[in-house]
């Protein structure tokens, strides 16, 4: 459509520039005309007529114009074309030039010109007009050829431009549909569908991020089936020691009661056990959902550390194990004490577990200008590499030679990765095999309301 504008208006252009130039140019030839009737008293003087008339004749055979002069009462009194001599012709562009105004007219009905301009005396009085009329079909002729030029300029440039546009936006909507068809078929459950990037593009950019979103949606959606998996193996655990402790009581006769009393113990401890992962898993689901409620309040880091040391002294003096504990400053941040306290008693007994007789556990409180820093390393058993990333994973166990010797319920972690976030921080752990794990948590000292 640009295009067409374009073109109509160059056409338009075009003409009215050629006709108006021809114009002017009639406009001066009628004028240098009248002059030379004026001077020859041709319009009175019969005899000068015939000389001027040759010169007239010559220039409009020469300009390819005709040429009419009249007296100031219209009549014809010259005609180039020798038909109109002696009529009085009503013309309103001579009618113009005998009121003394020079005129010039297109008649579009047959593609003609008018020019006029008056003719006066010495004493400025119009006496008559001159009157020159030409064709402009051969300002058409050329104009009409380029009109056709850009017909087929444009029509070509249309053609080429509806290529250009569908093949575009086939370039275009093609990752779009494809995009589309892995939305459909992931949100049939087929959550490993992926959808291809191709470029560097904005589109491949979108593409990127929906597989990474994808993936994470899949990662969440076997975390899922783990934890399903796993909280079914860990009751079904505890349930199973509880069956068969019944069933051996219950099959036998005559049992002593030593038994029946050590049966119990061993139901009742598997009881705790499971009660211990139920609660446990509640705080969890709580934590995710930031259901719990939380009560910042500034808060002695440095003493709520020294406090979760001695309560594991005892159990690290059965060990032989050097708790020590290194304070950088002294610090005060907004925390839920109960909360933290209970995430950073999981780091440091998981410390005390996992390391060596005769080993070392350090706790280090250190902070900047806006971040609270509690440190936690030990000499003890390590992390492998590929096992970091999935610690903070629920009932993921690191040392799966000793199962359950150690105790717990292999949620610990995950309720100090969830406490860490709940105060929007967050923890990271850097490790080696037996050499050691070192903890770092993360607490803003300032938490903002929400």
């Amino acid at each position: 459509m640009p295009l067409v504008i374009f073109a109509a208006a160059a056409s338009t252009s075009m003409s009215g520039t050629f006709v108006k130039i021809r114009r002017d140019t009639l406009n001066s030839h009628a004028i240098v005309i009248a002059g030379t009737v004026s001077r020859s008293n041709y319009i009175t003087d019969e005899a000068m007529r015939l000389m001027v008339n040759s010169d007239i004749e010559e220039k409009s055979a020469s300009n390819s114009y005709r040429v009419l002069v009249f007296n100031d009462m219209s009549l014809c009194i010259s005609d180039t074309n020798r038909t109109e001599t002696g009529k009085i012709l009503v013309i309103p562009e001579v009618i113009s030039a005998l009121s003394g105004t020079d005129s010039q007219n297109l008649q579009t009905f047959g593609n003609v010109v008018y020019a006029a301009s008056p003719v006066k005396n010495e004493n400025s009085q119009v006496i008559g007009a001159v009157l020159i009329i030409s064709s402009i079909a051969d300002i058409f002729e050329p104009i009409a050829d380029i009109e056709n030029r850009l017909i087929y300029f444009v029509a070509i440039i249309f053609v080429l431009t509806t290529l250009f546009v569908f093949f575009v936006s086939k370039l275009y909507i093609s990752p779009l549909r494809s995009i589309m068809e892995t939305v459909r078929k992931m949100s049939q459950g087929h959550l490993n569908i992926r959808t291809e990037v191709k470029g560097r593009d904005e589109f491949a950019e979108m593409g990127f991020a929906f597989n990474t979103m994808a993936e994470k949606l899949e990662m969440v959606e076997q975390t899922r089936e783990e934890f399903v998996s796993n909280v079914s193996h860990e009751l079904k655990t505890p349930l199973s020691s509880i069956k068969v402790l019944s069933e051996s009581v219950l099959l036998q006769e005559n049992v002593p009661a030593e038994m029946y009393t050590e049966f119990l113990q061993d139901i009742n401890s598997e009881i705790d056990r499971m009660t211990f992962i139920v609660n446990d898993l509640l705080t969890l689901v709580k934590l995710d959902r930031r259901e719990v409620a939380i009560n910042f309040q500034p808060t002695d880091i440095n003493g709520l550390i020294m406090d979760i040391l001695k309560r594991m002294l005892p159990i690290a003096k059965q060990k032989g194990i050097k708790i020590l504990f290194e304070e950088e400053k002294s610090v005060t941040a907004d925390v839920d004490e109960m909360k933290l306290s209970l995430a950073i008693s999981n780091l440091v007994e998981n410390a005390v577990k996992y390391t060596h007789d005769e080993g070392t556990v350090r706790v280090r409180v250190d902070a900047d200008h806006q971040n609270a820093f509690i440190t936690v390393s030990d000499t003890g058993i390590g992390i492998s590499e590929d096992e970091q990333p999935k610690i903070f994973n629920r009932f993921y166990r690191v040392d799966k030679t000793r199962d359950r010797e150690t105790g717990g319920t292999g949620l610990g972690l995950a309720i100090t990765h969830a406490t860490a976030l709940l105060h929007n921080g967050s923890i990271r752990v850097s490790s080696r095999e037996n050499e050691g794990s070192t903890f770092i948590v993360r607490i803003p000292l300032h938490q903002t309301p929400r």
